[in-house]
């Protein structure tokens, strides 16, 4: 068989799929209200059941100056939820950001300025870092799978997905964040569509087991975990809307991937093909060679380390000035 063109696909997409992916193009910012339970759930772990005692200690006119700043290179994200958790301590904070989520920041580069009363600046500060350094991570190990797959920016090539294996709690914040590592996010949760792996297959055939995905969620996108390519005919045959190509080797995907173009030939319509298991960073764009549409891996979130970044405060305080005007008492 010809290798299949992975910049000229045969045939179309479901639209769903389809709409699914459209949807994230050029967005990057989470839910706001994911954002705000985060926070609020993150400050209440710091400060039950007695508030911040050492904060407590500092004059309550001090006012202080700093910067939010990278100790590495990297890629910025979770400025939101920083944001976030020094507005929930004080309004009276003021935080101005110099670098937007996405922008590739170096080390010792400041992405934002804090200023405002020092007391709840310090209460906020691990809690807006925790955020700010756990997300960036995430697009920053997102940008090195990009990178490494020889995806250029807005091209219509290959895409890398994340997984559901996220923090608990924190999957709006990481899909966010994999979205401004270049990244692409996969099913939303177990409710956005039908996913059939080899465990659901158990006492069934795949043929079967779409038919009934189609009969019991009309309308839904059925994805079929396939790990050879007789499981790729039958999900063909079946009509799966997409294919989860399952730990297989570069050769055995081309072949797969042939194969489903040469269905889309037949029908003008193919499934969305999938490759994941196995994947590392190292051989990334070896199966991006390959003419599938998405790479997925649990590296992008569960495997992500963070960002180094750390808010420095200015040398000295002023227990005279007005936060708010900026005069002198």
């Amino acid at each position: 068989m010809q290798e299949p063109d992975p910049r000229n696909p045969t045939g179309q997409m479901p639209g769903p799929l389809m709409a699914h992916l459209a949807d994230q193009a050029g967005s990057v910012e989470p839910p706001a209200d994911a954002v705000a339970d985060a926070v609020v759930l993150a400050l209440h772990e710091d400060l039950t059941p007695d508030g911040d005692l050492s904060a407590a200690l500092v004059p309550v006119d001090a006012v202080a100056d700093g910067v939010l700043a990278s100790r590495a290179d990297g890629v910025l994200a979770g400025s939101a939820c920083a944001t976030e958790a020094f507005a929930q301590v004080s309004d009276d904070i003021e935080v101005v950001w110099l670098r937007a989520d996405g922008d590739r920041v170096g080390a010792g580069e400041t992405v934002a300025t804090v200023c405002g009363p020092l007391a709840p600046i310090l209460t906020a500060e691990r809690t807006a870092l925790n955020f700010l350094c756990r997300l960036s991570g995430v697009a920053t190990t997102t940008a090195r799978w990009v990178e490494a797959a020889g995806v250029a920016a807005g091209a219509d090539s290959v895409r890398i997905w994340d997984t559901r294996k996220t923090t608990p709690g924190l999957r709006a914040l990481e899909r966010a964040a994999v979205r401004a590592g270049g990244g692409w996010n996969h099913r939303t949760n177990l409710s956005h569509w039908i996913m059939l792996k080899d465990n659901h297959l158990t006492g069934t055939d795949i043929a079967s087991a779409v038919a009934s995905s189609r009969s019991l969620w009309p309308g839904r996108t059925v994805h079929v975990e396939c790990e050879t390519l007789n499981q790729v005919r039958e999900s063909l045959e079946a009509g799966a809307d997409a294919l989860l190509l399952d730990n297989m080797t570069p050769t055995s995907i081309i072949t797969c991937v042939a194969e489903v173009h040469a269905h889309g030939e037949r029908h003008g319509s193919r499934p969305l093909v999938e490759a994941s298991g196995g994947i590392t960073v190292d051989r990334v764009a070896d199966y991006a060679a390959t003419g599938v549409d998405c790479i997925s891996t649990s590296a992008l979130t569960n495997g992500a380390p963070s960002l180094d970044l750390g808010l420095d405060l200015g040398p000295e305080l002023d227990l005279n000035r007005d936060h708010q005007t900026g005069e002198r008492a």
